[in-house]
């Protein structure tokens, strides 16, 4: 086991001992994915009774934050492939304190998601099938998604192939039936023409700055992508073709659908929370059993991201141990596949389920605080490493940067500005404030036990 921080091999994945299992269309279809999560089809409803048609703005601005991101990853992924991206390049830019940091961090969210997307796709299938008690279908769940990551990658990879495809497939028929309807062309609908755009900033700043806050956080999951890069058949050029789409993919998918949910559902209509916004944009059409249908999709949606998360956890979970971060059980390796770090990642997953039934009201609340603003603190150890790292590649070894961050440094430091805005943001609404100090918290203790380690592997 290396407990190394020196860079490999240049364009040789650190982790050798997993399997190359994933093809290209696999890696395109877990970047497509990654980007329509249950934040998007739920979550986002919350964002636009409180900014109204100015939530088109909160997801652009977020957008482009997350662009930016997204390109700095690319770069250092292409360069490094590594099933620890950013906690593997943080720790060869910054040192392995941050590595741990950002690493175990990063887990923990993926774990509690896996709980939370769990609990989430339980109460879809418990209005199907009233009788039927909730636990039993997240226990039913975890085991599927459990033994699918247990079994060769290209299982994972194919489950989330077809998964990713109904998701794109449902959000891209959506687009089509919506700008049809706006366009006046729909059979059996008139046109709403810009009727529920004239006041844009119905809460004014505040309201905007209450979209903004939900609309980067429904953003996260595209960094799952340069996880699984490392294990496709070729990392370079699959992490490269992942994130030059990702512009294109959030234009469409999440500023597209906004503006026309917006322009076809007045943005007060209390069925765009009650329902979720895109079936009440649905019923707005007048579309039979497009309340029922859009369920199924979020369904799939919550299956899909428990599938990515248990797979994302692993990986960072194997990798930090391989770079000498954790327990040494989790790295071993069999068929190709850690699978005692999918195991230990699955069961905390069921143990936040536990604790929402247990303890809704402190342990499990305080643990949603805990990770509230984690991908934040991700994306601020990208930035910094992607500035540390790109001299460092174009004196050493100006070959391997096959992407580039645009306009760097200049966008770069654009990028961590941004991210520094949204924690004053967050620190302003009382909701947010509360998550802000809880993760704040929970990063210095990481950070301590890192710097800790890291000084006494140095003296030792």
């Amino acid at each position: 086991m290396s407990h190394s921080t020196t860079a490999k091999a240049p364009q040789q994945p650190a982790d050798a001992s997993l399997s190359h299992g994933l093809k290209q269309r696999h890696l395109s279809m877990i970047a497509l994915g990654g980007v329509i999560g249950a934040g998007l089809f739920v979550g986002s409803g919350a964002g636009i009774a409180a900014a109204g048609p100015s939530i088109v703005v909160a997801y652009t601005l977020s957008g482009l934050l997350v662009m930016l991101v997204m390109r700095m990853l690319g770069e250092m992924s292409a360069a490094y492939p590594s099933s620890g991206s950013f906690s593997a390049h943080a720790e060869r830019a910054i040192g392995p304190w941050a590595g741990f940091t950002a690493g175990w961090a990063f887990w923990v969210l993926l774990c509690t998601a896996v709980g939370l997307e769990g609990i989430g796709a339980a109460q879809i299938v418990h209005g199907w099938l009233p009788g039927t008690p909730e636990w039993a279908w997240v226990a039913l769940f975890m085991v599927v998604f459990c033994g699918t990551n247990l079994a060769a990658v290209k299982n994972f990879g194919e489950f989330e192939f077809w998964f990713a495809a109904l998701k794109v497939g449902a959000i891209s028929l959506f687009l089509v039936l919506g700008v049809l309807a706006i366009c006046g062309v729909l059979p059996g609908t008139d046109s709403p023409g810009s009727s529920h755009l004239g006041d844009f900033l119905p809460n004014g700043g505040n309201g905007l700055i209450i979209g903004l806050l939900a609309s980067v956080f429904a953003y996260g999951g595209l960094e799952t992508v340069t996880i699984a890069a490392a294990e496709s058949e070729n990392p370079v050029k699959g992490v490269a073709s992942a994130v030059r789409t990702a512009m294109w993919r959030i234009a469409l998918f999440y500023i597209g659908s906004m503006a026309v949910i917006v322009t076809l559902v007045p943005w007060d209509s209390p069925e765009v929370v009650e329902k979720g916004p895109y079936v009440a944009a649905l019923d707005e059409l007048g579309i039979p059993g497009a309340g029922q249908l859009m369920n199924i999709v979020v369904l799939v949606a919550l299956l899909s991201a428990m599938n990515a998360n248990i797979y994302g956890a692993s990986r960072i979970g194997y990798s930090l141990v391989e770079r000498g971060q954790g327990p040494k059980a989790l790295g071993r390796v069999s068929g190709g596949v850690p699978r005692v770090a999918v195991l230990v990642s699955s069961l905390f997953g069921f143990g936040c389920v536990l604790l929402s039934y247990w303890r809704p009201d402190d342990v499990f609340s305080w643990l949603l605080n805990m990770i509230g603003a984690v991908i934040l603190v991700v994306w601020i150890f990208i930035a910094v490493s992607q500035l540390r790292l790109r001299r460092r590649l174009e004196r050493e070894a100006p070959g391997q940067l096959v992407v580039r961050m645009w306009g760097f440094p200049w966008l770069t430091w654009v990028a961590l500005a941004g991210m520094a805005a949204v924690f004053v943001l967050m620190a302003r609404e009382p909701d947010t404030r509360v998550q802000l100090y809880s993760t704040g918290g929970m990063t210095l203790a990481l950070a301590a036990v890192g710097y800790a380690r890291q000084r006494r592997r140095s003296l030792g």
